[in-house]
């Protein structure tokens, strides 16, 4: 792998995960811990505060798994697509970037990750696992179900009733999704084109 690193002999690494392609976090690496990193299968950065060497998850146990790396066009730039075995942030999230600027949730992202992340470990006991080993006629038969009683407490003018109904019908529309591998920003994709005014003719 051909990387031009900075005069301080650094490169930024954009780790994300493999799966659910979260950013996770951004550190750098110096030539050895680039070395390491392939070597051994594992992230190694350097710590500029501390001009040292770090083995993620030497201490925590949140080791993050090397799937494959990428140089950008300019080779000053690397992504490193691994599978965490725990939290990114030493805060304790997913990803060092949890917090949002603008201070709206995207709990739909999340929820679409969560999603992911069940279909591809299938943790006992989950719904979510559940669902994927009934396959496509079961997820179906929900959404059949929920938008039923969507359409009931509409009726009822149960606006309560309405709001939970609503929840598990867009998470069981998520599942479907994923079942489908269309992701959730297509869909975004295609309410942003009809926003989109029409050219004048």
């Amino acid at each position: 792998m051909n990387v031009r690193f900075d005069e301080k002999g650094l490169v930024p690494a954009i780790v994300q995960d493999a799966v659910t392609k979260e950013v996770l976090t951004l550190a750098y690496m110096n030539q050895e811990s680039l070395e390491k990193s392939l070597s051994t299968g594992e992230t190694w950065f350097f710590s500029r505060s501390r001009q040292e060497l770090w083995h993620k998850g030497a201490t925590s146990g949140n080791t993050q798994k090397i799937v494959g790396m990428k140089v950008d066009c300019d080779q000053d730039a690397i992504v490193v697509l691994v599978e965490p075995a725990g939290p990114a942030c030493h805060k304790g999230e997913t990803s060092c970037f949890a917090e949002k600027l603008s201070g709206k949730s995207d709990i739909l992202f999340k929820l679409e990750q969560v999603i992911a992340d069940r279909e591809l470990k299938r943790p006992e006991g989950a719904y979510t696992t559940y669902l994927f080993e009934k396959g496509l006629d079961k997820i179906l038969k929900k959404i059949g179900e929920e938008s039923a009683e969507v359409i009931i407490a509409a009726k009822n003018r149960d606006s309560e009733e309405l709001k939970w109904e609503a929840a598990d019908l867009i998470y069981h529309l998520l599942v479907l999704l994923k079942e489908q591998n269309l992701p959730f920003s297509e869909i975004l994709n295609v309410l942003e084109q009809r926003h989109e005014p029409k050219p004048a003719e």
